[in-house]
């Protein structure tokens, strides 16, 4: 049976290489490949599964037009000639009538490959002039703050936290999402390392931990200023490093020192003994590595917070030793500039927030009147759901969705149209914990009528009279325009073309202010950037409460072995079920396996309880990544978190949705 290669380029940190087994035509296993060293041919759960995704029955297979009324999932078949017209009908009367704002494409994550998003796509929606998408559901603030503070400076290889003596995991699960990590951490363990997790549950991880500091959630901040405050305090900053290295440490300081530990402690709900243990343990460790997740930043106070964790190495002169610094995206390894494919300059029209979508949709002026998604779930993935399908519902609105499968935001589109996964088409994606660059090709035909991304936007373009005489189209000229741009693109090239996987000169072993140093306009890494100190609502470094006597708990929505993101969570059969803790449980009377009601002013969700010693007293968990079937009433947890944005990047706070729950009198079906 032929065993052919591929690549994975779904959202997730590490970059793994695949082998697929293909039996008359069909995928029939996935497994890991050794081409890429550092994910040593192991591979998660979620893509084993991915034949099913690929086969299952919620794949769209044909091109279809709505039939019934937004939500009701009626549908007609229809050629792809037919859909087409049709969308491109009305994304010229739209443009001629409204203008090129009231167009609004939708997009983020799905395939995450270098030829299937913010390429033809993008060259697309600039021609027509339409609004732009601000994509900053994940990630802005961390990556705000850490471009503010070491610019594109990546973090320290996965493979080096084997020499690690401490190890801290703040607000990440690499259990469950980066599992490539989780071997260099057991093996700097059996080697005497100690581990240390910072994360409000008692993850697969956390259990693995030396010490577990439970932290309430969007209370980060507090303790990783405390935390410096202590370094400060006791002699241990390293004021020789900060001088030569760093800029702005004596304003951190004055920030840090309105965090002593018994304050620190009141807001972050752990004892100044564990805070003051932590600093000291850190401080004494060489070298010691902070894995910083992006757990800390869906709050508030999100991008301060992530400021504050990733300053602490500095702060503590960290660096300069194998296995000693941060990581916090390794994406800086690459820099792929696709400009050159898109063939178009990028207009300079209204900015929409894709986190507050569903006010968009509903308030914009002028109107948005076309809406195009594709590589997203908006129905269920971004904040105040009940607002957005209230937006999808208008009759008015006309919404294309380009995906592989019939997801809870198809059910609202006018026209649907069935997209490849990355097994059916070309890609080129690169990892941002791991950072291999790979080359895949088709190892099947395509299923149904399923086409890739470019090829249908570079139609469309055909359609519209948009066309260029120079534009590149084909797969292979995309990739080499791309590569062309990189430095070293000639070794890069020949890597791809040998064996689909390329790595960063010198390999990714750079140990940082060594190999790799701070990329910031001064070359030094600062610690008071004036940039974030002015985009902070109240000053970087400086912490907002938030308290709701009315709902006291705070909820909180983790990836899981099962739903790193919403991609493939169609595959997922069981209901959700709310975590709670036993002290929480109790006090309102309820047992596992309750049925309850989750709730706050934006929403209701309907689910079962689960009772566990897993997660802090006042904290409640739904998980990451859920469709409308798998609640009782097809409320997810963004129906329960606020549209508001981050302190950093403006991106989304799904950890300030503070609910209350209660018994249901009748378990509900309603959706």
């Amino acid at each position: 049976m032929p065993i052919r290669s591929s690549a994975c380029p779904l959202d997730c940190p590490d970059a793994c290489t695949l082998s697929v087994t293909v039996e008359d035509g069909r995928v029939t296993a996935i497994t890991g490949d050794e081409r890429n060293p550092l994910t040593g041919g192991r591979i998660c759960g979620n893509v084993r599964r991915f034949p099913q995704h690929v086969y299952g029955a919620d794949r769209i297979r044909t091109p279809a037009i709505r039939t019934g009324t937004k939500g009701s999932g009626q549908y007609r078949d229809v050629t792809w000639d037919e859909a087409l017209d049709r969308i491109a009908q009305v994304l010229r009367a739209t443009r001629e009538r409204f203008g090129g704002e009231a167009i609004l494409p939708f997009c983020y994550g799905g395939s995450n490959g270098a030829l299937t998003q913010d390429n033809i796509d993008a060259r697309l929606f600039r021609r027509l002039g339409a609004s732009r998408l601000v994509r900053t559901v994940c990630a802005a603030p961390s990556g705000a703050a850490a471009q503010g503070l070491y610019g594109n400076m990546p973090g320290v290889g996965f493979g080096d936290y084997r020499h690690a003596r401490l190890i801290v995991i703040w607000g990440a699960n690499p259990a469950h999402s980066g599992i490539h990590l989780m071997p260099p951490i057991i093996e700097a363990q059996r080697n005497g390392a100690r581990l240390i997790v910072v994360d409000p549950r008692r993850t697969p991880v956390a259990r693995r931990a030396d010490r577990h500091l439970a932290v309430r959630p969007g209370t980060d901040l507090p303790l990783a200023l405390s935390v410096i405050h202590r370094l400060f305090e006791t002699g241990h900053a390293d004021e020789a490093f900060l001088a030569k290295w760093t800029q702005g440490a004596d304003r951190l300081r004055a920030r840090a020192a309105e965090w002593p530990l018994d304050r620190a402690a009141e807001i972050t709900g752990l004892s100044p003994d564990e805070i003051d243990a932590f600093a000291g343990e850190y401080s004494a460790a060489s070298p010691a590595v902070i894995r910083c997740g992006y757990g800390l930043e869906r709050n508030r106070n999100g991008g301060s917070a992530v400021a504050a964790v990733l300053a602490i190495p500095a702060v503590a002169g960290k660096f300069g030793v194998r296995g000693g610094g941060f990581t916090m995206s390794n994406g800086g390894h690459w820099s792929l500039d696709k400009e050159r494919v898109i063939g178009e300059p990028e207009p300079a029209t209204r900015c929409i927030n894709m986190n507050r979508i569903g006010q968009a949709l509903l308030e914009e002026e002028p109107p948005i009147r076309c809406l195009f998604v594709y590589n997203a779930n908006p129905a269920v993935t971004v904040p105040n759901q009940n607002r957005v399908e209230e937006g999808l519902r208008r009759e008015d609105l006309f919404t294309v969705v380009f995906d592989q499968v019939w997801t809870d935001t198809a059910q609202f589109a006018d026209v649907v149209l069935p997209a490849t996964t990355f097994l059916e088409h070309h890609e080129l994606a690169r990892g941002y914990g791991v950072p291999a660059l790979r080359a895949a090709e088709p190892v099947i035909d395509r299923v149904g009528e399923a086409r890739p991304n470019p090829e249908v936007f570079a139609e469309l373009i055909e359609r519209l009279g948009l066309e260029k005489d120079d534009d590149i189209v084909a797969p292979e000229a995309m990739c080499e325009a791309i590569v062309s741009r990189l430095d070293g693109s000639e070794r890069i090239a020949t890597e791809l073309a040998l064996r689909g996987v390329a790595v960063p000169e010198g390999g990714y072993d750079g140990v940082q202010l060594v190999d790799v140093l701070p990329r910031t306009p001064s070359s030094r890494i600062e610690l008071f950037p004036e940039a974030l100190d002015r985009e902070a609502p109240s000053g970087l470094y400086t912490f907002r409460a938030q308290d709701d006597d009315d709902y006291p708990l705070t909820l909180i929505s983790p990836a899981t072995a099962h739903s790193i993101s919403s991609s493939l969570a169609e595959l997922r059969e069981d209901p959700a079920c709310l975590e709670m803790s036993s002290l929480d449980a109790e006090s309102r009377g309820l047992q596992d396996g309750t049925a309850v009601r989750v709730f706050n002013r934006l929403g209701v969700v309907h689910c079962t309880l689960s009772v566990t010693d897993a997660v802090r007293a006042g904290v409640v968990v739904l998980p990451k990544g859920l469709w409308r079937k798998h609640t009782e009433n097809g409320q997810t947890a963004s129906a329960l978190a606020p549209d508001s944005l981050t302190d950093l990047g403006q991106g989304a706070c799904f950890n300030d949705a503070r609910v209350e729950v209660a018994r249901r009198v009748e378990a509900s079906t309603t959706r």
